[in-house]
């Protein structure tokens, strides 16, 4: 089974820009979408009914919900002692493989990449037990991956001045992480020269939404590619979506 898996952050629960989000989404037709900032449940449910994926989920204040156009035989948000945000656990009919939505903590600082390391091994420990089989890992790391260029001048000033003040760069310790826990980074596996910032839409200068398989299954990966092409795009949200294509048979 070919999936198509979109994850968006779709930027404090996308109210009044439902139009503009269902656009961006139908234009490249997903099984399934995994939101990040779904906190609004109305939204969900419109986007639902204006895209064709009639089974959804989201929960008011929770960052983390989804919409499918399979059947879907469980979902679960799982709630990490370390995370701010909980994440979701999806498992769709027919297939013992599972999806993980996921959204870490923001800001960026040395302070604030502690506590995403802290957050992203919390959320595998939690999922240890599927390690064996199948699965994805999605959504808004809200970090960079090691080696990748991070343009403070770009930055709004007081981001600026808190990465001067600890330390003048950020440490990159949560992709470190997953790739020390035997995760494929998705985009950069199939796309190893080229940028794929994701953030912002307006002025795109930092990769913050990833794909991550485990290694021994990396060859389920059939692509993986931000979404920047669309106009719409410019004004839904302030992430480019991130299209991946599964095989989960």
């Amino acid at each position: 089974m070919i999936v198509k898996l979109l994850s968006y952050n779709i930027r404090f629960g996308g109210r009044e820009r439902e139009a503009e989000l269902a656009e961006v989404i139908r234009a490249v037709a997903p099984d399934i979408v995994v939101f990040q900032e779904a906190i609004d449940p109305d939204v969900i449910g419109r986007l639902a009914a204006e895209t064709g994926l009639p089974i959804w989920a989201a929960r008011r204040r929770h960052s983390i919900g989804y919409m499918s156009r399979l059947a879907v035989d469980h979902h679960e948000w799982h709630y990490p002692a370390e995370a701010k945000h909980s994440f979701l656990e999806i498992v769709l009919a027919g297939s013992e493989a599972r999806i993980f939505g996921l959204h870490l903590s923001a800001m960026f600082s040395k302070w604030s990449e502690r506590r995403r390391a802290r957050e992203i091994r919390a959320l595998l420990k939690g999922i240890e037990r599927y390690q064996e089989g199948m699965h994805v890992l999605v959504g808004d790391f809200n970090t960079l991956a090691p080696g990748e260029l991070l343009d403070v001048r770009r930055m709004p000033v007081w981001i600026g001045a808190l990465i001067w003040l600890s330390g003048r760069d950020l440490q990159r310790d949560t992709i470190k992480i997953m790739g020390e826990a035997k995760y494929v980074d998705g985009y950069r596996r199939l796309h190893p020269e080229k940028k794929g910032y994701t953030f912002p839409v307006w002025d795109p200068h930092l990769r913050l939404d990833y794909a991550f398989l485990p290694e021994e299954f990396a060859n389920r990966l059939l692509g993986c590619e931000v979404l920047d092409q669309s106009p719409k795009a410019l004004v839904a949200s302030d992430h480019f979506p991130l299209l991946v294509q599964l095989d989960f048979s």
